[in-house]
């Protein structure tokens, strides 16, 4: 006669638990597929190419391919544009950075209360952005035309130009930027400011604070999150500057507005042909790009602690 022990009752409801957690297991694998093979093959095998081009001999036409790691990192460093690219770029980003968040601070706390024209000038300010940056590069590369632009007669009158110089190149470009992505980060702003519990406000005003201490006081320290994220944002798109000047000043005039994608272009395309070169100074401005970031969010965070 067979005889088996009794099952413990603790061990079958554990049992009767595991199934159903290996069943939503398997359930969020396969939710997390799509989105892991889209990274793999989108940003990890690219990356690795990148990678290997950097330390290889990859000319953009036919030729010898081989590994000559770190002579692409040293022509990189040693190319003539480099050191005033690399200038140029943090130069545009620190201007585009700080005028866009003050700006879209600024609108945010404009439209901050609900009205009806309050919703008609958040429209407003958000329309630009729904334009391409191309094609705002465009529209304003026609604006600022000596020729076909409406505010030529009137720029000539006073002696100005919009594209003819260093300084009036960069002023033009991040007048664009602003433009097109001002309402952009008020919106970001806005989100942050409605997130504020009216309360907190309401204290405020009880213990006497004036609107400039409120605002100080209150409102930036609540805000630290949404400012760490908008300024994440704006320098990393600054930094990868490329379509704007590449429309508007082609990197003039005399080469004083080659950003440092631009470069990467004109050493992989225009210049040298050489792909190898050009990976080497995305590698460097990737690693640009992971230390700035970085050193944003540790000064946030400890600013917050």
């Amino acid at each position: 006669m067979d005889v088996r022990a009794p099952s413990h009752p603790l061990r079958a409801a554990m049992r009767g638990r595991a199934r159903p957690r290996g069943r939503r297991a398997l359930l969020g694998w396969l939710y997390a597929t799509p989105t892991a093979v889209f990274v793999v093959a989108l940003f990890a095998l690219p990356l690795l190419l990148v990678l290997k081009m950097a330390v290889s001999r990859w000319p953009l036409l036919a030729g010898d391919q081989g590994v000559n790691a770190p002579d692409n990192f040293v022509k990189a460093v040693d190319h003539r544009f480099f050191t005033d690219s690399v200038v140029f770029t943090v130069k545009y980003t620190v201007l585009a950075t700080v005028l866009l968040l003050a700006l879209g601070l600024g609108l945010a706390l404009l439209v901050q209360e609900s009205s009806r024209w309050n919703t008609l000038l958040r429209a407003s300010f958000l329309i630009p952005s729904a334009l391409g940056l191309a094609s705002a590069s465009l529209l304003f590369y026609v604006l600022y035309s000596p020729y076909a632009s409406p505010l030529a007669p009137v720029m000539e009158r006073l002696g100005l130009t919009f594209l003819d110089s260093p300084t009036a190149a960069l002023v033009s470009t991040t007048f664009l930027i602003v433009w097109r992505y001002a309402g952009f980060y008020m919106v970001l702003m806005l989100v942050g400011l409605q997130g504020i519990p009216a309360d907190v406000y309401e204290a405020a005003r009880t213990d006497g604070a004036t609107r400039w201490q409120t605002f100080r006081k209150v409102t930036l320290p609540l805000l630290r999150p949404t400012l760490a994220l908008t300024t994440v944002l704006c320098v990393t798109g600054s930094l990868l500057a490329f379509e704007q000047f590449y429309i508007l000043t082609k990197g003039g005039p005399d080469n004083s507005t080659v950003t440092v994608v631009q470069l990467i272009y004109l050493v992989a395309f225009q210049g040298q042909n050489d792909l190898g070169v050009a990976a080497a100074l995305s590698v460097i401005v990737l690693v640009a790009l992971v230390l700035v970031n970085a050193l944003q969010l540790r000064a946030f965070r400890s600013e917050e602690s």
